[in-house]
Parts: C-alpha cells; structure tokens; sequence
C-alpha cells in the first residue's frame, strides 16, 4: 500500500481546518468614543456598539463590540482614559472622537495632540485602527473648520489607519434621524451610521485577523 495518498488528504485536512480556525476567528473591538458611541438617549441595546455587533454577526463575522464610549468626553478625556478603556486583550479600535471638541471650539491642535497620542498608544500595542472622522459645524466659522477638518484624513494618512471621512455621514442635519436635541441620532439614526461605516469596520476586522 502506498502512503503517498493517505498523507496528501491528512495534509489538506490539516490546511482546511487551519483556514476554517482562522475564517472564524474571534475579534474583540473596543469602540472609543463620546456620546454618540456611549448611546445617549437611546433605549438599552440600541446604542452604535450594539447594532453594530449585531449586524457584524448577521454577516457571519465572530465579533465583540465593546461601548467605550463617554458621553460629553472629548479626544483629551479619551487619550486620558486609553490604558483602562481599552483592555488588552482588545484586537482593534475604534475612534470615534472629536464632537465636542468642534462644539466647544477647542483648540484644534489640542484634539490632533490628543488623537494623535491615542493612535500612538494604539500603535505600540499593536492595535489595528479604524478613525473615524468628524467635521466642525458651520457655526464654528471658516476659519476654526480649516483647522479642524483636515485633523482626521491627516493623522489617518500618516498612521496608515484604516479611514471613515465622517461618523454622522447621512445622519447630521436630518431631523428624521436625530432625536430631539438635533445633534445626537434616534435609533434609525444609528442604523444608518452602521450601515455606513460597515465596510470599513469589515476592512478593520481583515487588518485584526491578518
């Protein structure tokens, strides 16, 4: 009897369940970030970590998403709180910071010291990144959003983190979608953000896995 066969078929079972291991393999997110990640005003399991979770798992991803997100906090307050928000045995990040610091006009260079220092730390654990950007309102003035803006595509260009333009992309400004106060989203608000930002967070789990 000639082995050859039997030990070809052993090597391919060998390969396939090390594909399938891998394929279904578990990826702890930790999502960093303000009020729009903490859920603020919305019912429980409705918040943007928790949909987001859920609609991961329905496209067969084995995933975790973990709410660390503070509602009022700004970039200092996240990069101050980086070391115990996000646990070690964390597989990827999320940023998801910037809101109140457009809406309390603080100093631009103060929230691209504070993003950049949480990319670093992320960086050194070896954490892949998913930043995800925000835009200065209008009322802040041209001047105060040239400053602003340009923080997020920057520092993800040269941290070569993977890059979402706009957390509240297709859900700022439209009442349909935000709760009463007009700035923080209802729940379709949050479908909609996941929807959105779903590609990228798939792109975020392929870096964890790679």
């Amino acid at each position: 009897m000639r082995p050859e066969p039997i030990v070809f078929l052993s090597i391919l079972g060998i390969l396939f369940a090390t594909f399938s291991a891998m394929a279904g393999e578990h990826v702890k997110i930790v999502a960093l970030g303000d009020s729009l990640t903490a859920g603020y005003g919305l019912p429980p399991g409705k918040g943007f970590p928790t949909l987001l979770e859920g609609t991961l798992r329905g496209r067969n991803h084995d995933v975790e998403v973990v709410n660390a997100g503070v509602s009022g906090d700004t970039s200092t307050g996240g990069l101050s709180r980086f070391d115990w928000s996000v646990p070690q045995d964390a597989d990827a990040l999320i940023v998801a910071l910037g809101a109140n610091d457009a809406l309390r006009g603080i100093d631009p260079d103060k929230t691209r010291a504070a993003l950049e220092g949480i990319l670093e730390k992320a960086k050194a654990r070896g954490l892949p990144v998913l930043l995800a950007g925000m835009l200065a309102p209008p009322n802040m003035g041209p001047d105060y959003q040239a400053e602003f803006d340009p923080i997020y595509p920057e520092l993800a260009e040269k941290y070569g983190v993977v890059f979402y333009p706009f957390f509240l992309e297709g859900v700022a400004a439209k009442p349909e979608l935000n709760q009463d106060d007009g700035m923080h989203p209802n729940v379709d608000g949050v479908r909609a953000m996941v929807k959105g930002i779903l590609p990228k967070v798939e792109e975020l789990i392929a870096r964890a896995k790679g």
